[in-house]
């Protein structure tokens, strides 16, 4: 029984971790090199920023025993955009609590989020140094709660404001 129960939850641990198979048209439309710069300003939505908004980057790592974004909290100004870079630990993503965001807000950010795998969900980054953008053009200002769906259990969660 006890071996049965081992079993079982290392399975759950290693299909939470794992990140399932991408295939390679899947991970090129979601990622962008981190050493390229954001997209023209006519880019579409999700990967530029609206005129004279600002390109932020959110890392998400794996320090020590700790999962988590860095920064943790972050402020913004509507019409910017947040680079979430995969740097260790992975797979990992962005989710927005429905319930935590501006009203209004869940729009914005369904145009904002390119490839989600379901509502505020962004796609799941297995490789190291991907990046999943989001733009917050016409995004309302208030508090957006969100975090990592993998590594929710453990703790990683973080804060932006957007101003």
């Amino acid at each position: 029984m006890r071996v049965t129960s081992m079993v079982a939850g290392l399975a759950i641990v290693l299909a939470a971790c794992g990140g399932g198979d991408q295939n390679a048209e899947q991970q090129t439309t979601t990622t962008t090199p981190p050493d390229q710069p954001a997209p023209a300003a006519g880019a579409p939505a999700g990967g530029a920023p609206a005129a004279g908004g600002k390109t932020h980057n959110v890392n998400m790592v794996l320090e020590g025993s700790s999962y988590k974004y860095v920064p943790e909290q972050l402020t913004i100004k509507s019409g910017d955009v947040v680079r979430f870079v995969n740097k260790s630990g992975g797979p990992h993503n962005v989710s927005f609590w429905a319930d935590s965001v501006p009203s209004g807000a869940a729009a914005a950010l369904k145009a904002g989020m390119p490839d989600q795998m379901a509502p505020l969900e962004g796609p799941l980054l297995t490789a190291p140094e991907a990046v999943y953008t989001v733009n917050f053009a016409n995004a309302p200002a208030g508090e957006y709660k969100y975090y990592c769906l993998p590594h929710l259990a453990l703790g990683m969660k973080a804060r932006l404001t957007v101003q």
